[in-house]
């Protein structure tokens, strides 16, 4: 075994991580329950917001006397005065009174998706799109609570929908974005994430996402720059400093790296974080530090078995160091390469050390 062996951690297991998973990346129209359009604001930080404004959708037919309006009229009231349960009954009324009321249907999901349940959210959405394929908000509502849902596939579908009618829409395009990423497909989500970004420049959603995709593609430097850009514009997170740790790892800068690990760690001490703070100082050769750093991650999650790899090789370089004299370092490497594999079998590296050196 080599002096310099770098430690097999399990790191083409661990993957990117897609920034915020829906948490950082995924825009989640907020702002109250009324049944209008959502028009997007791209100032900082890109936050949704309601407007008026029917961007998207066929020309607009009055509907003054249509069945089921007296209803939709009374539903809405009630949505100005915060009465969203009142609101909701009176659009299930319009719906049952005229199934091809969109509005009704919009409505409807509106205050379903604002209370959480996505289902019967989908479900409205799903009928309005239906009724007015040309209807934006239909199309990408239908894509959001799909992706909350966890339903990707069928959201990049609806997403891809809402944006042959509103191609520049920032949201659609980051989110979109997203569930590419989502679904390990990078290289489909790359158009979209740099559009949002061209979008929005100052969005640190999108340049966060847009560094996760870059990374993804084993473009790191490219992938270092937008997350060096999305820290510019957002309080640091976790996940942030993390991905752009792991890019400046494989981009071999790993003094930088270690330096932005440590920070990470005074804030949020992860297992994660100091698991790949064992890697980095593994491989600027300070290994009591590395099999430390590898110690601590378990302290704080003994079934990472990222951070049992870790201790494994460095254990083992340490008997090989001492002319195989330190057979206890040995014993528990073994060990701890066993455990690893317990909690994640398919590991073909770490098999090959244990058949090797036990």
């Amino acid at each position: 075994m080599q002096k310099e062996t770098a430690p097999t951690m399990g790191h083409e297991r661990r993957g990117l991580k897609a920034m915020g998973t829906i948490a950082l990346g995924l825009v989640v129209v907020g702002g109250g329950c009324r049944s209008l359009d959502p028009a997007y604001e791209h100032g900082s930080g890109a936050k949704a917001t309601i407007s008026p404004d029917r961007r998207g959708m066929a020309p607009a037919v009055s509907t003054a006397a249509a069945p089921g309006q007296a209803e939709v009229d009374r539903a809405q009231m009630f949505q100005s005065q915060g009465d969203y349960q009142r609101a909701l009954a009176e659009f299930e009324k319009a719906i049952e009174s005229n199934p091809t009321l969109t509005v009704a249907y919009m409505g409807a999901g509106d205050i379903y998706r604002q209370q959480g349940d996505y289902a019967n959210a989908e479900s409205k959405y799903s009928t309005a799109a239906q009724l007015e394929p040309a209807n934006f908000s239909a199309q990408y509502l239908h894509g959001l609570t799909l992706h909350l849902l966890d339903r990707i596939g069928d959201a990049v579908r609806a997403y891809l929908r809402a944006l042959t009618i509103r191609p520049e829409d920032f949201n659609a395009n980051l989110n979109l974005a997203t569930a590419y990423l989502q679904l390990n497909e990078p290289a489909q989500g790359l158009t979209y994430g740099e559009r949002a970004v061209r979008i929005d420049p100052k969005s640190a959603a999108a340049r966060a996402n847009l560094g996760a995709i870059y990374a993804a593609l084993n473009r790191h430097d490219d992938a270092i720059v937008e997350f060096q850009q999305a820290a510019e514009l957002t309080p640091l997170t976790g996940p942030l400093l993390l991905n752009l740790a792991d890019s400046l790892a494989k981009a071999g800068r790993y003094e930088e790296a270690a330096n932005t690990l440590a920070q990470l760690i005074r804030g949020e001490p992860t297992s994660a974080a100091f698991e790949r703070l064992g890697s980095v100082t593994f491989r600027l050769r300070r290994y009591d530090e590395a099999l430390a750093n590898f110690r601590r991650a378990l302290d704080l999650d003994p079934n990472y078995y990222a951070a049992l790899n870790g201790v494994g090789v460095c254990l083992l370089n340490q008997w090989v160091w001492s002319d195989q004299k330190d057979t206890g370092a040995k014993q528990e490497a073994i060990r701890a390469l066993r455990k690893s594999l317990q909690i994640e079998r398919d590991q073909p590296r770490i098999l090959e050390l244990i058949a090797r050196y036990q």
